[in-house]
């Protein structure tokens, strides 16, 4: 699918269903641009359940995660990145930091995070998935859709063209 996402505010920014992201994130993978279907993920500086949601294969689809906009730590580094890419995510958008940028940006997946940190995050396995998750003033919700580019980041409750 090719889109761009000023055409689909030009074509559906008034509508309930069209949600538009602050920009807020950075782009780290090496795919600026990607879309799919969301899963939720609520973790705060812990980066266990999100291993084990990456470790599904999920085609098409981007991971959200909320991660309180911690700033104290990275929720995602290569290995969880490349672990993505193995399982087909699309995207990742992490409403916190990631580390080993350089590597990042090799990889084929689309990555927008807050920040770039050097410290790994806990293991502490707290977390919850798939619930609906808010920030950057749009609600997530599991199966919504999200489309990125360089231009910013939208989300329908629908397939857009």
């Amino acid at each position: 699918m090719t889109f761009a996402t000023a055409r689909l505010c030009d074509a559906h920014a008034q509508e309930a269903h069209f949600q538009i992201v602050e920009p807020l994130f950075k782009s780290y993978g090496a795919h600026p641009v990607f879309w799919g279907r969301i899963s939720t993920l609520k973790a705060f500086e812990d980066n266990v359940q999100i291993k084990t949601v990456l470790q599904e294969k999920a085609e098409g689809r981007v991971l959200v995660v909320d991660g309180g906009g911690s700033h104290r730590c990275a929720l995602i580094d290569i290995e969880l990145a490349k672990l993505a890419v193995d399982n087909g995510w699309q995207g990742l958008l992490i409403y916190g930091c990631v580390r080993d940028t350089a590597l990042l940006a090799e990889l084929p997946i689309g990555i927008r995070a807050l920040h770039a940190h050097p410290l790994q995050s806990h293991q502490r396995n707290q977390g919850d998935h798939d619930l609906p998750i808010t920030f950057a003033g749009v609600n997530f919700k599991k199966d919504h859709f999200l489309y990125a580019d360089h231009d910013g980041i939208v989300v329908s409750d629908r397939l857009l063209s």
